[in-house]
């Protein structure tokens, strides 16, 4: 299938800044089931042309500016073609060692119920049946629900509150599945909903875990599937705050209001359409 994305984010700042420092993790990679036709990241219109590997063997950027300014815009945009590959992930370009991602952090943290989740992950089982049905008691006990968490939520937090969105949805599995020696990671990407109005105009969160003989398996918790040809993988992470596409630190002034809008569609869509559509929401 041939996606065509436009993630569009705005940064204001009411009181103006000094100076903004800009990490950038918006360039999808290649591999089995995804390849990237054509892709561009621009800050206030300029290209962003120099980029860094990661230590996760991703691409990012570091963008850099001094001077007062009021607003920041923050375009990724292109066209990927992808295939279901039941969530199977092979041929990336480098990878770490699957256990860089047993470790926990503050948002993957696991406690006595998270421990419980992760039971039918036991030594000497099937890790690939035991990982579906973690997905499915996780979804099962974190039913979704909208602006009761943020992204400070822990793991353990989200859980005990009864509910929660796609990247508590995916903290929860990532904890219970390292608690249980299961090397699992954080997944930020886009997803094309199956039709126009279950369409979701943000970034989509889900989790990759690390299995024996067959390598990284995807499993969006929150939907109860594993990844198709509907979704484009952009980044991974420890957790939601590792894996942000878009992260910045600010000088001067006051807090600043961060906004985004993911607009994703089949690709025989125009990008100048999806454009002025954006523009219209601002």
């Amino acid at each position: 299938m041939l996606l065509l994305v436009r993630h569009l984010t705005h940064m204001r700042y009411p009181q103006g800044a000094a100076g903004v420092a800009l990490r950038l993790k918006l360039f999808p990679q290649n591999h089995e089931g995804q390849k990237v036709i054509d892709w561009h990241v621009e800050v206030d219109g300029e290209e962003i042309a120099h980029t860094i590997v990661s230590g996760y063997g991703e691409r990012f950027a570091q963008w850099l500016a001094q001077g007062q300014r009021d607003d920041l815009e923050i375009v990724a945009h292109g066209r990927v073609e992808t295939e279901d590959r039941a969530g199977i992930v092979k041929g990336l370009r480098r990878a770490p060692p699957p256990a860089v991602f047993l470790r926990a952090t503050a948002l993957t943290g696991a406690d006595d119920a998270i421990h419980a989740l992760g039971e039918g992950l036991a030594p000497g089982t099937d890790a690939l049946a035991g990982l579906h049905a973690l997905s499915q008691k996780v979804r099962g006990a974190l039913p979704y629900r909208g602006g009761i968490t943020d992204s400070t939520t822990s793991a353990a937090a989200a859980l005990a509150g009864e509910g929660g969105v796609c990247q508590d949805h995916t903290h929860v599995f990532i904890a219970a599945a390292r608690a249980r020696g299961v090397p699992a990671r954080y997944v930020a990407g886009y997803l094309l909903a199956s039709d126009e109005e279950h369409q979701q105009f943000e970034t989509h969160a889900w989790a990759e875990a690390h299995v024996d003989d067959l390598g990284w398996v995807g499993f969006d918790v929150a939907n109860g599937v594993s990844p198709t040809d509907h979704y484009v993988r952009l980044c991974t992470g420890l957790d939601a705050d590792d894996a942000a596409p878009v992260r910045g630190i600010v000088t001067g002034g006051g807090p600043g209001a961060v906004s985004a809008d993911v607009r994703i569609a089949h690709g025989e869509g125009d990008i100048e359409t999806i454009q002025q559509q954006q523009q219209q929401q601002q």
